[in-house]
């Protein structure tokens, strides 16, 4: 039952580490942008041993959590439901709370990857390229499921990785290919490059930008640019970037919270870039 803007509630990030987190920059400007005035959203430093503890102290003033790493897996037995979209990629980033105690898991990553490259006029595209095989790549599988009508290239390090790829384009619907990560300079021709590698990864890539790229889509937001992005955008190619996902899944994260719709994408933009801009 959505809250009113009087009731007093509280809302939250967890992870390990933590502290580097914008979430709660980005969920405060939604509320005060919503008038949301007794809202408060947190952050706390949780790892998995300490997660069943935490959730099983929350009061009846708790809406939602958000979670990062390690827990986005931890946390999935200890929920009542989870939606397909979590279930598809086993990962939950978003737990809603309703008071008689029932904790609902989603990931708001997937939908959040594909309204960010929709934003940036990317509808569709015949293939795309992944660089990196983690967490956040299985996610960028599932948003390709909707929006790539062809092969994905994945290029990754080890055949244990490559494999792990392989199946989860198998359970996801998308045709998987792999590569060798000595090759990942072959990904930037692509119609759509996803990069979900941690930072400094991909930097000495920059040298191989081609003359014409097309877009580019790095996950990370700090530091930004990153080396490929900024050659990326001096080539003229077009480039989404991590801050977009965050506010995007952010965005429907404040909606399934506040049962406020639509959350004010612009406001936590704005709140993002500055925060950002501060460090």
């Amino acid at each position: 039952m959505p809250a009113r803007a009087t009731d007093a509630r509280r809302a939250a990030v967890l992870g390990s580490p933590i502290a580097h987190s914008l979430s709660p920059v980005l969920h405060r400007a939604a509320y005060a942008e919503l008038g949301l005035t007794d809202w408060s959203y947190d952050r706390f430093e949780v790892d998995e041993s300490g997660l069943p503890g935490f959730l099983d102290g929350l009061g009846p003033e708790w809406a939602g959590l958000s979670l990062t790493m390690p827990l986005k897996r931890a946390v999935i037995p200890l929920l009542d439901t989870i939606s397909d979209t979590a279930a598809a990629v086993e990962a939950v980033n978003t737990v809603v709370l309703t008071e008689d105690g029932r904790r609902t898991g989603d990931n708001t990553d997937i939908p959040g990857i594909v309204a960010a490259l929709r934003e940036h006029g990317i509808e569709q595209v015949g293939s795309a390229a992944i660089l990196g095989a983690g967490a956040t790549a299985s996610s960028a599988l599932a948003a390709l499921a909707r929006v790539c009508t062809g092969e994905v290239v994945a290029y990754v390090r080890g055949e244990t990785r490559a494999a792990e790829m392989r199946g989860w384009g198998e359970r996801l619907g998308v045709e998987v290919r792999t590569a060798p990560w000595s090759d990942a300079a072959r990904a930037l021709a692509a119609p759509l490059v996803i990069a979900t590698t941690p930072a400094g990864t991909t930097d000495a890539l920059a040298t191989a930008v081609p003359e014409r790229p097309a877009t580019l889509f790095d996950v990370l937001y700090d530091p930004w640019p990153t080396a490929l992005a900024a050659r990326w955008s001096m080539a003229g190619g077009a480039v989404v970037s991590g801050l977009d996902l965050l506010v995007h899944q952010a965005v429907l994260q404040v909606e399934q919270m506040t049962g406020r719709a639509p959350a004010p994408l612009g406001a936590m933009r704005r709140a993002g870039e500055k925060a950002l801009a501060d460090r």
